[in-house]
């Protein structure tokens, strides 16, 4: 069976109904798409609301990214929402909220809007009124003619989502040679920098015979009397510990950092 005077492609599964004129049917299909647009909007609000994602970030971690898929098939449509679902991970969820067939309309716009998604559109345009909407409701529009490439922007767009990782840099260690008391000061530790450099913005750590016994921030970093920024390996140096006076001889400090791994 063929029909034609559509204007637009009918999503698989939806139903044909059939009316004694066409004054009944423009009526019923009005009806009918107004009553689908608002049943999408009030369903996105209540499964995407900024409590349900609050509390799934602080219950589990997880943070969702609602998509919006537009395409010039209904293959393309399909196609497309499984690659981007495929991409989720323990810690972010892509959710198609809705995929259809032909060009980025207001009404897709004001979805996207609703649920704070991001439009994905393949081999289809925006129309004016949709390009006014997007604008003005300030939603993120993309467009592609390739699968692959609006994979790999969804992918980048996660990496931002996920919580950053970090891992430990060691930048120096020195050995504690001499102790002095100053008032108001504290301990005062006559080091001499056995590896590396020691950097005034570095963490630092005092270990005791193999033994960690105080991790936390360098109250001040000086060569003789000179606040410095860094003494490298070789020259002595005095280090006063943020909160720490119980510092001995031969205790090595270890100066270290945490850098944000790339995701």
């Amino acid at each position: 069976m063929s029909i034609i005077g559509l204007n637009d492609v009918p999503e698989a599964g939806e139903v044909f109904v059939c009316c004694e004129n066409e004054r009944e049917a423009r009526s019923f299909s009005e009806t009918f798409i107004a009553q689908h647009k608002v049943e999408m909007l009030d369903e996105t609000k209540t499964r995407m609301s900024l409590d349900d994602l609050f509390n799934q970030i602080k219950e589990g971690d997880l943070k969702e990214l609602p998509i919006v898929v537009k395409a010039d098939v209904q293959g393309s449509v399909e196609a497309l929402s499984q690659s981007l679902v495929k991409l989720s991970n323990d810690e972010v969820t892509v959710k198609v909220i809705h995929g259809g067939v032909g060009a980025i309309n207001e009404s897709d716009v004001i979805l996207a809007s609703a649920s704070n998604a991001i439009i994905i559109g393949f081999n289809v345009r925006p129309d004016a009124m949709a390009k006014e909407t997007a604008t003005r409701e300030g939603v993120d529009m993309r467009l592609y003619r390739v699968i692959y490439d609006a994979i790999d922007d969804i992918e980048a767009a996660m990496k931002g989502m996920l919580a950053p990782e970090f891992e430990e840099k060691v930048f120096g260690h020195a050995q504690v040679r001499q102790i002095f008391k100053a008032s108001g000061v504290g301990t005062i530790a006559g080091c001499y920098v056995t590896d590396g450099t020691i950097e005034r913005s570095c963490q630092a750590r005092v270990v005791r015979d193999g033994i960690v016994v105080y991790e936390g921030e360098m109250a001040s970093l000086k060569r003789f009397k000179d606040d410095v920024k860094e003494v490298k390996t070789g020259y002595e140096c005095g280090i006063v510990m943020a909160n720490f006076n119980d510092i001995k001889e031969d205790d090595q400090i270890e100066a270290f950092k945490m850098i944000e791994k790339e995701r």
